[in-house]
């Protein structure tokens, strides 16, 4: 399902003369929120993605009246094959170009691994780790062969840490774009992986983790990690790693061997 791109002079097929588009998945709260109002703040027209089709047309109509220029929805579960391939479609439309790629969408599981249903991990799986893959793969076509052009993957500090299949898939994130960074930097195509860590969003309410789970220290605003973003990306940075606590904590964590981390990690379960 989509929302009518042909619906208003200001829907995404008719984008506002010389203002960039950038597609944002899952900007309807928190990191995805705040990228779309940066962005649309900054003179982007915006295509936003999210599975939720009232709520997706709400913030669009939001964030047109308060920044102006074309912005629309795209309703689409990026858990969905098909879903997927219609934001694909969008990326590679030679027509109406993207010129920035927010791959921000994702949702994570309280319950351990074996205490969720395989439908439930491939679901996140999928939205984590498949939708980066294949939306990067769409978007970067165009962008190499106009020499310009970016994808900001949002990826975790979790993705240093060896905590269960969220971690995973975020460390295969952090992997996938450490490499395109280098491989496309000289096309003229940056690729950055924003690795945040806890951030007040609903992203952890959906979880039900309080914010009484973490030191209020490490608690970063949503607002303020992703202008740090954009400035690391107009830097052309291959990572974006939010405040100086958040850096020593990625730095550490890549020289303690990993068999450390599980010790410390199982005792802090006990």
């Amino acid at each position: 399902m989509t929302t009518p791109e042909t619906s208003s002079p200001s829907s995404p097929s008719s984008p506002s003369p010389a203002r960039p588009v950038a597609l944002v998945t899952g900007p309807t709260a928190g990191i995805g929120r705040c990228f779309a109002d940066q962005l649309a703040a900054g003179g982007h027209d915006l295509v936003l993605v999210s599975r939720d089709a009232a709520r997706l047309e709400e913030t669009a109509a939001e964030l047109r009246e308060r920044w102006g220029g074309a912005g629309g929805g795209l309703a689409a579960a990026l858990a969905d094959r098909d879903g997927m391939r219609r934001v694909e479609e969008r990326l590679t439309d030679r027509a109406r170009p993207v010129e920035l790629l927010v791959n921000n969408a994702g949702f994570g599981l309280k319950k351990r691994f074996l205490d969720n249903d395989t439908d439930a991990e491939t679901a996140m799986l999928d939205v984590l780790v498949t939708a980066t893959l294949r939306l990067t793969h769409a978007a970067l076509g165009p962008m190499v062969e106009r020499g310009s052009g970016g994808v900001i993957n949002v990826s975790s500090v979790a993705g240093f840490l060896p905590r269960g299949t969220y971690s995973a898939a975020k460390a295969w994130v952090n992997s996938f774009g450490e490499w395109a960074a280098h491989e496309y930097r000289d096309r003229g195509v940056t690729v950055m992986t924003l690795c945040p860590g806890f951030t007040k969003t609903e992203f952890h309410a959906r979880m039900d983790v309080s914010r009484e789970s973490a030191p209020s220290y490490l608690w970063l605003e949503a607002d303020e990690l992703v202008a740090e973003a954009l400035r690391d990306y107009a830097d052309r940075k291959v990572w974006s790693i939010p405040s100086k606590r958040y850096k020593a904590i990625t730095a550490a964590a890549r020289v303690v061997p990993n068999g450390l981390l599980q010790r410390f990690q199982a005792i802090g379960r006990k």
